[in-house]
This record gives structure tokens, C-alpha cells and sequence, in this order.
């Protein structure tokens, strides 16, 4: 069966415009050892404005959604919205198109993301040229907000790795897609560059683009709105501040069986896999026999 009912559906906040989601998205990998089932379902909402750590271990579907998320590869099953827009079953042609008009990626290297002979303001300009949307005004803001306004004329290699990635970050939203999505954007960077990275990123969020960020950096974990936990291709939990702004709560999954996900640090007390249930008082209490 591809699409596990059960799965966590991750809710966008209350009054937000949704940028992209995700509806019982399967995503399966064949090869000659046989079929490798990367995404097992996942609901998900990205909503404007709003920044998305994608997190969990290796093998656990983070760069597998973020690869369907940027339209560079269809799901096995299951339905993609990006910016109002059906993408499940377009082709190559009108993936790319989708991918230029309506998303901006970032990639782990900074180096990566950026063309070694062209200045600060020429990657802006060859960006917004590419969206459609080449407005000067919009593309100083966008450096002065990210502290680059000194550096116009600057080439990559003479620039460092946090400034590299800043660029990166402003040729992304330039001309406002509605989903912005980065691969591990920090892990190059030392903790007081990824902060500053993350601390830019946040008002580049409030102009609003959904930002969604597979990451392993607690850096990011702690300055996102929301984590999105995956494990074997599961939605696990989702952890969110709460509505009045004040710390977080995570949120486990109970499929439509009854069915709860623990988390690892929570599985490890039931070493036999049984649990004792008790319900009083509105309350459910679930403790080793």
C-alpha cells in the first residue's frame, strides 16, 4: 500500500496563506536490489512567511522531499501544490518552468549556489532576469538587508563562505517566489556565521516566502517556527512554537488507527515493545508494564 493513512498531516498556522504542500506524497527509488520506498505518505503545509527546519537522521526522506518540493523530481504517488499550482504529473519542461517562476534553492556549498566570474549585483540581476521580475530597488533592499550593500562588486572568491551564502539567500527570494528551499545551507559555516546566516533569513521570511531547510544544525532547529521530524520515510512529529509565541510543543502521531510514532528517546523505556494505558481525568498516560 503506498500512502500509510496514518501519516502526521503537517498543519500551516492559522491565517497564513499556504505557499506549498504536500498530500500522501510516496516516493519510491528502484534499482537492482529492488524497490527503496523513500517517502511513505507525508502530509505537509508550508505557509508564507513561515521557516521550516526539515530535520531527521540519514536515509530518512529529508533530501527526498526536498528534491519533489523543488520540481526536480516527480512522487511516485500523491499530489504537490507549489504556489496554487498542481505540479504532480507535469513533465520535465514544465517542472523547470515551475522551478524558475515560483521557487528559489539554495545548496549546501556555498560555492555551489553561485558563478565564480560574475560580481554581487550581476548574480542579482542575472536571478531577477531569470523570474521575470528585474527590479533595482528590490534587489538593493535585498543586500542592504543581508549586509551586502558594501559588496556589489565583489566576485565570490573574494568574498567568505557566511557572505557567500548570504548571496545565495538574496538570489533565491529575489522577485518573491512563494517557497524557498535550502539543503544544509549552514553546514559549511562556523556557529556564529550560521547564526547570522539564520538571523537574515528569518526577516528575508517576513517579506513572505515559505522557507523550508533540511538541516541537522541545532542553530537552524532553534531560530526556525516549526521542525518538521522525518524517520523511514514517515512524518514522525512536528515542533512548533506555541500561539501565543512562547516556547514550543511537539507533537506526535496518532494514525487513524489509534497508532502513536514515539519518538527514539521515548521507545527506548519499552524495551519489549508493550505499554501500560491509562486514561482519567481527559488525560492519557502511556508507561512501561
Amino acid at each position: 500500500m503506498l500512502h500509510d493513512e496514518g501519516a502526521l498531516r503537517a498543519e500551516p498556522r492559522p491565517g497564513g496563506a499556504v505557499a506549498a504542500s504536500c498530500e500522501g506524497v510516496v516516493k519510491i527509488y528502484w534499482s537492482e536490489t529492488g524497490e527503496v520506498q523513500a517517502l511513505k505518505g507525508v502530509d505537509a503545509a508550508f505557509e508564507d512567511g513561515v521557516v521550516t527546519a526539515l530535520v531527521g537522521p540519514s536515509g530518512s526522506g529529508k533530501s527526498s522531499l526536498l528534491r519533489i518540493l523543488a520540481c526536480v523530481d516527480p512522487p511516485t504517488a500523491g499530489q504537490v501544490m507549489i504556489g496554487g499550482e498542481d505540479v504532480s504529473s507535469l513533465g520535465r519542461s514544465k517542472r523547470r518552468r515551475v522551478r524558475r517562476d515560483r521557487i528559489g534553492y539554495v545548496f549546501q556549498r556555498p560555492s555551489d549556489n553561485l558563478v565564480p566570474y560574475l560580481t554581487v549585483e550581476q548574480h542579482m540581476a542575472l536571478s531577477a532576469r531569470l523570474r521575470g521580475r528585474e527590479d533595482r530597488n528590490e534587489i538593493f533592499d535585498l543586500l542592504r538587508v543581508l549586509g551586502l550593500d558594501e559588496r556589489t562588486d565583489h566576485r565570490p572568491g573574494q568574498m567568505s563562505g557566511g557572505e557567500q551564502q548570504r548571496l545565495a539567500f538574496a538570489a533565491a527570494v529575489v522577485g518573491r517566489p512563494p517557497l524557498v528551499l535550502a539543503d544544509e545551507p549552514t553546514a559549511e559555516l562556523d556557529g556564529v556565521n550560521g547564526r547570522a546566516l539564520m538571523e537574515r533569513v528569518k526577516v528575508l521570511a517576513g517579506q513572505g516566502s515559505a522557507f523550508v531547510i533540511a538541516t541537522h544544525d541545532q542553530v537552524v532547529m532553534d531560530l526556525a517556527d516549526r521542525i518538521l521530524h522525518l524517520r523511514h520515510g514517515h512524518l514522525e512529529a512536528e515542533t512548533a512554537f506555541e500561539e501565543e509565541g512562547v516556547g514550543r510543543r511537539a507533537l506526535a502521531v496518532i494514525d487513524a488507527s489509534g497508532r502513536m510514532q514515539l519518538p527514539p528517546e521515548a521507545l527506548r523505556l519499552f524495551p519489549g515493545r508493550r505499554a501500560v494505558i491509562t486514561v482519567e481525568d481527559g488525560e492519557v498516560r502511556v508507561t512501561p508494564p
